[in-house]
């Protein structure tokens, strides 16, 4: 388990991905925003080279491939001491990725999309971010329909960890997927049981940055999103969050700042 919340900072190599403020196609770029958020406190960068918003276009692997090798590399070379975690769903893309510096593989499929990656990730023998999905990017946003979505997305869960395990994957962060498969009631009942998935043993990450849940429900837009990211962050650290995964890392960090005050008070 994660001794203190960390903050894993979003950089995303793309055109496409939903807010702008993380798209940085230029290796320059990407160097340059990498540095801000270690700079500001990330401990982890997500490097993501194919959008998996509702409705994106699906990339082929070596598409994607073009697009992350060369941040990672770059980030490797001047920041050694950063986690890198690649975004993909493609075990060529996390074997190549992890060969040039990445350290942690973030999958939003569990391994449905491509059979080789739990065997992949056991034979590379890094932490894997396992998350729970309804359908795929594509058509994920479809009518998703449960009759009771923290048990299902806990029951998935539980079942997907001990196949991990039994692979040989012993480094495993929980992501019960918000946004993925989702209404926005099922995203907000979730992180109301976040504490549930604690009885997993894995760190929990919390992935709901600037997400229309947030915009939707204040009647905003995904830039004017950050304050209400930033209050349903501190509910889920409140709730057992380990990882936050975010676009805007300096807010994050306070928030982990003041929530450890918090609880530390009158101890």
């Amino acid at each position: 388990m994660v001794d203190k919340p960390l903050v894993m900072g979003i950089i995303n190599t793309t055109p496409d991905s939903f807010y702008s403020g993380s798209r940085q196609q230029a290796v320059d770029a990407v160097l340059s925003k990498a540095e801000q958020m270690l700079n500001d406190g990330a401990t982890i960068l997500d490097i993501g080279g194919q959008s998996t918003r509702p409705g994106s276009e699906k990339l082929s692997a070596d598409e994607e491939l073009h697009r992350v090798i060369a941040p990672i590399e770059i980030i490797n070379k001047n920041f050694p001491e950063a986690f890198i975690s690649i975004d993909t769903y493609y075990s060529k893309v996390a074997t190549n990725a992890v060969a040039t510096g990445a350290s942690i593989i973030n999958d939003i499929s569990a391994g449905s999309i491509d059979a080789a990656m739990i065997e992949t990730v056991a034979a590379l023998k890094v932490p894997y971010v396992l998350m729970h999905m309804q359908g795929t990017p594509q058509t994920m946003q479809q009518q998703p329909s449960y009759e009771n979505v923290t048990k299902e997305v806990l029951d998935f869960l539980i079942k997907k960890v001990n196949e991990l395990r039994k692979a040989g994957i012993t480094d495993v962060i929980v992501d019960p997927g918000f946004g993925f498969g989702k209404t926005i009631d099922h995203n907000f009942e979730l992180l109301r049981n976040l504490s549930v998935f604690n009885m997993l043993n894995c760190p929990v990450l919390v992935g709901i940055s600037r997400k229309s849940t947030i915009y939707k429900t204040l009647g905003t837009t995904t830039d004017e999103s950050l304050n209400g990211t930033t209050a349903l962050n501190t509910i889920g650290l409140m709730n057992g969050a380990s990882i936050l995964r975010v676009h805007d890392v300096k807010e994050a960090v306070e928030i982990i700042k003041l929530f450890t005050a918090y609880t530390l008070a009158g101890k």
